[in-house]
């Protein structure tokens, strides 16, 4: 079976000439433009092994040839020729040849037309990485705050289940009372067995007490007193008896 022939393709640079010295081209002008033949493409100058210049030329010898005389003149002592084959090329090769070497000797960045800026576009995707990145190096740190705000719901959650001796025993609430060394007080229980003095709040008698008698251990149960039916004043441990009592009879 007979083998297909391999297409070839055909290359953009055709020649070149490489670290030429200056005084090889003014020496044997004739052998070069024998070599290069009127051909374009894009051309080097160097100056003690180091990259001086880069240009584009119609016409390689000739550019060259001017360079031996106008302001480049004696800032180079070697260059380097390409051929190009099409001439469409030259402009594009040679702005992406000043933009990598960045020679001295080229006063203008190479423009790049035709071609799409990857830049913003890798803007955007390290900014997507770096955020992905920062989620997961904080992501403990997020589940320690979920816990914190667990532990302070669950605190909330264990003062609302403080006990309140007097929760129920005033379904509309009531007024107390108090006297204490000739001045009578007053405080307010509210439903939930919360007791208001003033502008403060207390859950027991006792600790409402305290603060009217600033001293030890107090009783409130026997320091507070409320107005039974009849209008009378009687403490507030006559209903913690009765609910003792139903407590006693029920569990009877």
């Amino acid at each position: 079976m007979a083998r297909k022939k391999r297409r070839g393709t055909r290359s953009i640079i055709q020649g070149h000439l490489e670290k030429v010295g200056s005084g090889v081209f003014e020496r044997y002008k004739d052998a070069i433009t024998s070599l290069i033949a009127g051909n374009q493409g894009v051309y080097a100058l160097y100056r003690r092994r180091k990259l001086y210049y880069i240009g584009l030329a119609s016409d390689l010898r000739g550019r060259i040839k001017h360079h031996l005389k106008d302001k480049h003149r004696g800032k180079w002592d070697q260059f380097s020729l390409y051929i190009i084959r099409k001439e469409d090329h030259i402009r594009e090769v040679e702005a992406l040849l000043v933009r990598i070497a960045e020679p001295g000797g080229n006063s203008q960045k190479g423009k790049l037309i035709r071609s799409r800026n990857l830049q913003p576009e890798l803007k955007r995707e390290v900014k997507r990485r770096q955020e992905e990145e920062r989620e997961k190096l904080f992501e403990h740190y997020a589940v320690r705050v979920k816990k914190g705000r667990t532990v302070r719901k669950q605190a909330r959650r264990a003062r609302r289940k403080v006990d309140r001796p007097l929760k129920g025993l005033f379904p509309s609430g009531k007024m107390i009372y108090a006297k204490y060394k000739g001045i009578e007080f007053k405080a307010w229980v509210y439903q939930n067995g919360r007791i208001k003095y003033q502008e403060s709040r207390y859950d027991s008698p006792s600790t409402a007490a305290k603060a009217i008698i600033d001293r030890g251990a107090v009783n409130g149960w026997r320091f507070w007193k409320y107005k039974d039916e009849a209008g009378n004043l009687v403490p507030l441990d006559n209903l913690r008896k009765k609910k003792l009592s139903r407590k006693r009879n029920n569990a009877d």
